[in-house]
């Protein structure tokens, strides 16, 4: 029998795991991504059914879900089998700072803690305010975000608002909009070009090599590596377009900035 709200939930993505534990609802999920970390306990207390593109689908109709929640056409095949299984799947496709707001209210809306969603996504939009509003010196230092090393893929819609939200400025705004990461490939000439005084980077999910930067061919003159300014973000806390994007992913793009916390 399936419930409304839903009783039995498996979130296939980090960040409706980490919302679902803030909204104070984290007893109806029963299965989670592989790759779900936070908060910390989620890796002892809920079992693992997923990685991103693939999923355990026996055992995750083993959990009798009444609702799975997923990402994006990256998971569409994941989508496709659990539809046929006849599961209910609501499929999230946020790339910005709006659509994670969303995100979180619509996820509140589906569990029914509606008002308690809102609470949360008003906190989060009155700290990115504060954070925009803080004075900071002129002009804005040029940030080169680096989602993935080869081929370059610069940072993806709220990657480049945060920046923004932290006092820098992104070298390559133009390519925010574009949500798959083949649309966000960079020439290394180009980055060149822009200059950027700050590098930040984040592999999607493998130790970043700074002297591989350093070492590619012309990146010497950049500013940001003279001057020693190329800073790793973990891909948890950035890459995933949730609340660790708007907390923990904006403290630390603060940090390596202006070398201070929110």
């Amino acid at each position: 029998m399936r419930h409304f709200p839903p009783r039995r939930i498996v979130c296939l993505t980090e960040e409706t795991v980490e919302t679902l534990y803030l909204l104070g609802e984290q007893d109806r999920i029963v299965g989670v991504s592989g790759y779900a970390v936070r908060p910390p306990q989620v890796r002892r207390e809920k079992p693992r059914v997923s990685a991103f593109v693939s999923a355990d689908i026996p055992k995750i109709l083993a959990l009798e879900p009444d609702l799975v929640l997923a990402f994006s056409d990256l998971q569409a095949g994941i989508v496709a089998d659990l539809v046929r299984a006849g599961v209910d799947v609501h499929v999230f496709n946020q790339r910005d700072i709006a659509g994670i707001l969303a995100m979180i209210r619509t996820l509140g809306a589906l569990v029914g803690v509606t008002e308690r969603a809102e609470e949360l996504a008003q906190g989060f939009e009155r700290r990115l305010a504060a954070i925009a509003a803080t004075p900071r010196p002129s002009p804005r230092p040029r940030v080169y975000f680096e989602e993935w090393d080869d081929p370059l893929i610069s940072g993806i819609g709220w990657v480049s608002e945060l920046i923004e939200i932290a006092g820098g400025a992104d070298v390559f705004p133009e390519l925010r909009q574009r949500q798959a990461a083949k649309d966000r490939i960079v020439p290394a000439e180009t980055v060149r070009e822009a200059a950027p005084e700050v590098i930040l980077a984040s592999w999607c999910g493998k130790k970043v090599v700074p002297a591989r930067i350093c070492a590619r061919e012309g990146w010497s003159d950049l500013p940001a590596v003279r001057n020693n300014r190329i800073v790793e973000i973990k891909s948890p806390i950035i890459l995933q377009p949730g609340p660790a994007a708007l907390t923990d992913g904006l403290d630390a793009i603060v940090q390596a900035l202006w070398g201070e916390r929110c």
